[in-house]
């Protein structure tokens, strides 16, 4: 095992997580290539965060069917392209060993990530014990040179179970992960009525996503308990919807006779 360094930018990320008041959440946009993420660099957003749906989209892949190498080489640019700190979105892992996940995370320059508990090839939640065990060895992989984002998706693959049950789940899977090393935790689809227990009961801050933009804003969310805000594949779509309007506007050529 390598001994690794926290970065200045490391550093730096991880300081944003802590001391924020209620009404101030660190508001992470996610640039899905280059250019979006010197757009919401430039807007002032002090650190980036990568949505994997976002990038497999520019890429022309569904979510969760990007292979590695075109994933790890996308995160790359963007952080080539910014100052800020960038999070990177890998999904489950691909599959690679902790070594050689942290390995290839640090070699784009990235100095966060978000790992979920699901697997894509079986669609069905990670065991919490076998998570755990993963977090810890990117954590001990890693050392402090990675704010390691646990995301719980109790939430996202519910099935028939009560609002109490899924929520109790969430606090035992949030309680592990934060014993295992992570810096923050992800319940994806949690109601934010929610947030507020998560947090107190989980004891790390908490990523809430701003998904819909008739939803809770992020200021509402921090209002409500999360401490980070992304926006999973949301500034992506937007984007891509805006473009396709103004396509519209365009004067097509003529069809050929």
């Amino acid at each position: 095992m390598t001994v690794r360094t926290s970065t200045p930018q490391a550093q730096a990320f991880r300081a944003m997580h802590h001391g924020r008041t209620a009404d101030d959440p660190l508001v992470l946009p996610g640039p899905w290539d280059a250019a979006s993420a010197r757009v919401f660099a430039d807007a002032g957003f002090p650190a980036l965060a990568t949505p994997s749906a976002g990038i497999a989209a520019s890429l022309g892949y569904q979510d969760g069917a990007t292979p590695a190498e075109e994933m790890f080489a996308a995160i790359t640019r963007i952080v080539r392209a910014v100052d800020v700190p960038v999070s990177a979105d890998v999904e489950s892992g691909y599959g690679l060993a902790p070594q050689e996940l942290v390995e290839r995370l640090l070699e784009t320059g990235a100095v966060g990530c978000n790992l979920e508990d699901s697997d894509h090839l079986t669609g069905e939640l990670v065991e919490p014990e076998r998570q755990a065990d993963l977090l810890a060895a990117v954590r001990a992989e890693a050392g402090e040179a990675l704010v390691i984002n646990a995301r719980i998706d109790v939430f996202a693959r519910r099935g028939a179970d009560d609002d109490e049950t899924v929520a109790t789940a969430a606090i035992e899977r949030g309680r592990r992960y934060a014993a295992a090393g992570a810096d923050c935790v992800y319940p994806v689809f949690a109601s934010p009525e929610l947030l507020p227990r998560l947090a107190a009961a989980i004891g790390l801050p908490v990523n809430a996503a701003a998904f819909d933009p008739a939803g809770p804003s992020p200021r509402e969310l921090g209002r409500l308990g999360a401490t980070r805000i992304t926006f999973g594949p949301r500034l992506q779509r937007q984007t891509m919807a805006a473009a396709a309007g103004l396509v519209k506007q365009l004067d097509p050529a003529p069809s050929p006779t």
